[in-house]
């Protein structure tokens, strides 16, 4: 072999080296890519199937609303020039808003009142000059008098003087209703709270013009709610005036006791369904208007223990179905797989829906983050 072969050989063998060097940074490269891009595992809260061995019912869903719901609207007519004020959590003052208590004739907003201020002196201006001119006929009324009884006056004249004499009072008595009803026009100048209650809505606001009749506030007594719903004819026999009824919340994991107060006497025309009101005191302020409220009528022991899970573990499938399915949570090597898992559901028990199909005792289920994973994706569990 001469020295230029040997020189190609060297050549080609520093040639292959530097190949397999750059295949190699290569697939470490792509090694370090794949890990990078790899997602982070979600994080989310799990709870294990129950058994429940409970009460079972026909469950109903109520609304919440207060106990008295008023609107107060304006009597007089005019732009609003205040609104009542009060100190927000920031520390600012503000208007009053939704949500803030109020006692019982506390002023919420007033109208201006200078035109019914003007009114009033108007009309007392011709009340005074009603009063001397009923002042001055009773003294003419009064001589006339004294001339009949002398037989120094005819009956027509004496007629006169009386029929004058009772003319201005009445003018005075007309005078005197003008002032009291343009006093109480600028009294209605102020709109005021009818109740203790809290403010629901407020619909004006300042330098708005407003008409008599127009609602400025809704009020609502909260410290008791009624939680409405509707019964068919044939459970009727499980609703009874002054009867004991407990419901629940999604919001809370408690149940608030009531009283049945009141049972509609005939079925709604289109629901065909009769309206029952539960009314529940709610002296924390817990329960809110507009919530939902879910509650068991004809409650009795169950024949055997159903698997349960909580309402917000159950998902709606991917493909579009009725059927309904949930994640369970599995141990693969060190990490924490999603899988999901078709489930056939059952009847609900406050905010635990049964399990007929699908689970088995002890599984983990996924609850807050269950519509954020997908079937085999890595989770992590937080208390």
């Amino acid at each position: 072999m001469n020295n230029q072969q040997r020189g190609q050989r060297r050549r080609h063998r520093a040639c292959f080296a530097t190949l397999v060097s750059l295949v190699a940074a290569g697939l470490i490269g792509c090694e370090s890519q794949r890990k990078a891009v790899e997602a982070p595992p979600i994080p989310v809260t799990v709870a294990e199937v129950q058994e429940y061995s409970g009460a079972e019912g026909v469950n109903y869903s109520a609304s919440v609303v207060p106990y008295t719901q008023l609107s107060v609207t304006f009597k007089s007519a005019g732009y609003v020039t205040s609104i009542l004020q009060r100190k927000g959590v920031d520390g600012r003052v503000r208007n009053l808003q939704q949500g803030d208590w109020v006692k019982k004739d506390t002023v919420l907003a007033t109208v201006r009142q200078s035109d019914y201020e003007h009114a009033v002196n108007q009309y007392k201006g011709q009340l005074e000059q009603a009063q001397a001119g009923a002042e001055k006929s009773k003294q003419d009324f009064t001589r006339a008098q004294a001339l009949y009884n002398a037989n120094a006056l005819t009956q027509t004249d004496y007629d006169s003087a009386k029929a004058q004499f009772d003319s201005t009072q009445g003018a005075v008595a007309t005078s005197q209703a003008a002032v009291a009803q343009a006093q109480q026009a600028l009294s209605d100048c102020e709109l005021r709270a009818p109740m203790d209650g809290q403010i629901l809505n407020r619909n004006i606001e300042l330098g708005a013009l407003v008409a008599s009749g127009t609602t400025g506030f809704t009020m609502g007594d909260m410290q008791t709610v009624k939680a409405v719903f509707g019964v068919p004819d044939t459970v009727l026999a499980a609703v009874a005036l002054g009867k004991k009824q407990a419901i629940q919340t999604e919001t809370y994991n408690q149940q608030f006791m009531g009283l049945i107060t009141a049972i509609s006497p005939q079925a709604d025309q289109k629901s065909r369904t009769f309206q029952v009101e539960v009314s529940v005191p709610n002296p924390k302020d817990l329960l809110k208007s507009g919530m939902v409220a879910t509650l068991i009528l004809g409650q009795s022991k169950l024949g055997a223990p159903l698997l349960v899970v909580p309402l917000n573990a159950i998902v709606s499938t991917v493909d579009g179905s009725k059927a309904f399915s949930v994640f369970v949570v599995q141990r693969d090597g060190d990490k924490d797989i999603a899988r999901r898992r078709i489930v056939q559901t059952g009847s609900a028990f406050g905010n635990n829906v049964a399990i007929l199909k699908g689970l088995n005792p002890g599984d983990r289920v996924l609850l807050n983050g269950a519509t954020l994973v997908s079937d085999g994706q890595a989770v992590q569990i937080i208390p």
